[in-house]
């Protein structure tokens, strides 16, 4: 029996993929690699929650995270009204899902949640097929470390290629937070093309993306974060 695959495309190319009979299957690489991270957090699944989703799509992640963590509490922060209807329409959420969804953009949505809320935030947000630049910028840093719990992890799918600049900008910012992990795929990493690279900052789990980390990807933790990417410099917003 095959699985019932949807597939959300804006801006002209593909934002999120959710099998719907099985939300644990992550289509895309960089997804998979924050599933680890959500796993890897403690306590362990099926354990509950608090989830801070700045962009949501599809609701790839906060379906995955109801399906590990059945009693979790996420909200979705989603600007596109048209997109969370059409989600709605088309691949709609299960009922008692725990998920909320809150149609504001990211700054104006963080701003309103409550101050150490939450255990987990994840920036995935595209415009245009980038992540606008206000969601990189320190005044969102800051909002992030006011709604995590102690301990809480932020994590963030962030495009860029080498060098690197808003990577190492964002390395900058992240590490008032305390611990910083990057992963990314080696082919991003040799500068043939833009591509994934995923941030976790705060409370890293002991093996942030699984142990041992996947095949053909490649983690940095503790110094080598800072002698791949540091460098940079906190920016406005």
């Amino acid at each position: 029996m095959g699985s019932r695959l949807y597939v959300l495309e804006a801006d002209g190319m593909q934002q999120s993929v959710v099998d719907l009979d099985d939300p644990t299957r992550l289509a895309f690489d960089y997804m998979r690699r924050i599933g680890d991270l959500l796993d890897a957090v403690t306590p362990a699944p099926p354990a509950r929650l608090r989830v801070l989703h700045v962009g949501g799509a599809a609701m790839t992640l906060p379906r995955f995270v109801a399906a590990t963590r059945p009693t979790s509490a996420q909200i979705v922060l989603e600007p596109s009204v048209e997109i969370i209807e059409r989600v709605r329409a088309e691949a709609p959420l299960p009922p008692r899902s725990g998920i909320k969804v809150r149609p504001v953009d990211g700054m104006a949505g963080i701003a309103a949640v409550r101050e150490a809320s939450q255990d987990v935030v994840i920036l995935d947000a595209f415009a245009g097929g980038a992540t606008p630049p206000e969601l990189t910028s320190s005044a969102f840093v800051d909002q992030v470390a006011r709604v995590l719990a102690p301990g809480g992890l932020w994590i963030a799918n962030l495009v860029d290629r080498a060098p690197f600049t808003r990577i190492r900008d964002v390395v900058a910012m992240a590490a008032a937070l305390r611990d910083v992990a990057l992963g990314a795929e080696p082919a991003t990493l040799k500068a043939r093309r833009e591509g994934n690279v995923v941030l976790a900052a705060g409370g890293l789990p002991d093996a942030p993306f699984g142990s041992p980390s996947p095949l053909e990807y490649r983690v940095f933790t503790g110094r080598a974060v800072t002698d791949s990417f540091g460098g940079g410099r906190p920016s406005g917003g």
